[in-house]
């Protein structure tokens, strides 16, 4: 998992995930488009799967979407997955100037409405999507890009709680995870809602990707390791903040959590809000070991996945240097084809 970069530096990053073992970048939505550091990647022609791991769906119309994955397929010869998700209220309004509410009616609607774009370019049928929130019903020829010689791209949703997470398995090809997920997260609340929306729609678990980032801590000596392990519980106190991820913290039987956390954000605690993801909650959300033990130990962590395309992202990868990045891609070459 990687943000963006220059685009010619991003060339070269995308060359060197390959040479250091990586089979796939998912390339988030930050500061800079996800869409021109795959098309950069793209155009490198290395051996590498791309996807956006997500665009932020309701700043774009799902025409715009559509086209841009559809130019993505072709570059990359079917390698490229369109991963989509709704970000937060208070970006989508404020930072983007579009609605927001409700997003989890608005998020499924966008799905199929993104889906009736790709029909109309195969030539399948005309367009005409007619929805609550949007409606699609030109495509004269001259603005269709025509059929593409591979399938078409696969559409993914950040999901994290129970609606969405059935959304998801009624009506997209995959799942991104939210990195900050535990064990009892993937059993409790994951599995068993993504199987009630894949029933609605009568599909195969192993039809559906999962990808699932990890806090993965390597290291050989536990000193090795300090520096990355305090800045993931750093990491889980930020996205713990959010109140739609209170739950998480519920499961685990650490009810507050959030609040305490959004309470010390408020007062600008940086340290306090670090402070509240004590070690026994840490312990839930990393995988730390030596770089030789963890490859069964990331094994392990997605064991309740069985069934399903698993697709492990090494989230702390992307900020890695040197010598620690290509023992990430040592990792990430140990786990490629993972089977849970």
């Amino acid at each position: 998992m990687t943000g963006g970069q220059g685009l010619r530096q991003f060339q070269q990053f995308t060359e060197l995930c390959a040479e250091v073992g990586f089979s796939g970048l998912v390339v988030t939505e930050s500061g800079r488009t996800p869409f021109l550091q795959c098309a950069a990647a793209a155009l490198t022609g290395v051996d590498i799967d791309l996807a956006t791991g997500v665009s932020v769906a309701f700043a774009r119309s799902p025409m715009v979407h559509a086209v841009t994955a559809w130019e993505l397929a072709d570059a990359t010869g079917g390698r490229f997955r369109l991963g989509l998700g709704p970000q937060v209220r208070a970006h989508v309004v404020r930072r983007y100037g579009v609605e927001f509410d409700p997003p989890g009616p608005r998020m499924k609607e966008y799905v199929l409405a993104v889906r009736a774009c790709f029909a109309a370019f195969r030539g399948d049928a005309p367009l005409n999507f007619e929805g609550k929130y949007y409606n699609l019903s030109l495509l004269p020829a001259m603005w269709n890009p025509g059929p593409l010689s591979v399938p078409d791209p696969p559409l993914d949703l950040a999901a994290v709680n129970p609606w969405m997470l059935r959304t998801a398995g009624e009506v997209a090809d995959g799942v991104h995870v939210h990195p900050m997920n535990s064990i009892t997260y993937l059993e409790e609340t994951l599995l068993p809602n993504l199987a009630v929306g894949r029933e609605r729609a009568g599909r195969a678990a192993e039809d559906f990707t999962l990808f699932v980032p990890l806090f993965t801590v390597g290291g050989d000596t536990p000193e090795d390791r300090a520096a990355m392990r305090e800045s993931t519980r750093g990491m889980v106190a930020f996205y713990g903040s959010t109140p739609n991820y209170a739950f998480i913290f519920e499961q685990l039987g650490r009810p507050g959590t959030t609040e305490a956390l959004r309470a010390a954000q408020k007062s600008g605690d940086l340290a306090g809000m670090a402070a509240i993801i004590d070690d026994d909650l840490l312990e839930h959300f990393i995988i730390e070991g030596t770089w030789a033990e963890l490859p069964g130990k990331v094994k392990t962590r997605v064991a309740p996945l069985a069934g399903y395309d698993v697709r492990v992202v090494l989230y702390l990868a992307g900020g890695a240097r040197g010598a620690r990045f290509r023992q990430f891609g040592t990792l990430a070459r140990d786990l490629a084809n993972v089977t849970p």
